[in-house]
């Protein structure tokens, strides 16, 4: 009998570790969170007198045919659905401040090669950018000289079923850059 109890007592504290242990790592896990935040919900690090930034569209430096056009146009849409500032497409006098961007380098190069036929499996499309925002003295707000993005895509093996991926692959590789630019030039990193 006092065996029979010492076990339910027992499986009970571990029933009641079990759940101490739950309800403790939820909490830390809502306590940390991930540091994700929308800009609406904390302030930026940019003057409060800003109000519209001009992003007219960037300069390309390399022969990859219109990449500053999927740049300028994902920073654009970047900065619209995160942030209230007002965007103009071009410089204009009206403009608070303006960001500019240069297309330095263009890359695509294959990573993977298929052992059988000798032809790449996979590649790596690299961009590298130069970006300024400044306002409307031209003091810079914030700069880098040398913003380096890639994407990594599979290449097709089938010639039937062959589908060019460096263009998506670019259309990611633009998302993400616009992401980590609007959020470097929000935070002032």
């Amino acid at each position: 009998m006092l065996r029979q109890r010492f076990r339910v007592g027992a499986l009970h504290s571990r029933g009641r570790l079990c759940h101490t242990k739950s309800v403790l790592l939820g909490l830390c896990i809502v306590l940390s969170g991930c540091g994700y935040h929308t800009t609406g919900s904390s302030a930026t690090k940019l003057p409060s007198s800003i109000h519209t930034i001009a992003i007219p569209a960037f300069t390309n430096k390399t022969p990859q045919y219109k990449v500053e056009q999927l740049l300028t146009q994902a920073v654009v849409r970047e900065f619209v659905s995160r942030t209230n500032y007002q965007i103009a497409p071009d410089e204009t006098p009206s403009a608070d401040a303006t960001l500019t961007g240069t297309v330095i380098s263009a890359s695509l190069n294959p990573v993977t090669y298929d052992s059988q036929t000798g032809r790449a499996s996979s590649a790596v499309v690299a961009i590298g950018m130069r970006v300024v925002l400044t306002d409307r003295e031209g003091k810079v707000l914030y700069q880098n000289q040398s913003f380096n993005f890639r994407e990594q895509y599979q290449i097709s093996r089938e010639v039937s079923s062959f589908f060019e991926e460096s263009d998506p692959a670019l259309q990611r590789l633009s998302r993400d850059f616009a992401r980590t630019l609007v959020s470097n030039v929000l935070e002032a990193y």
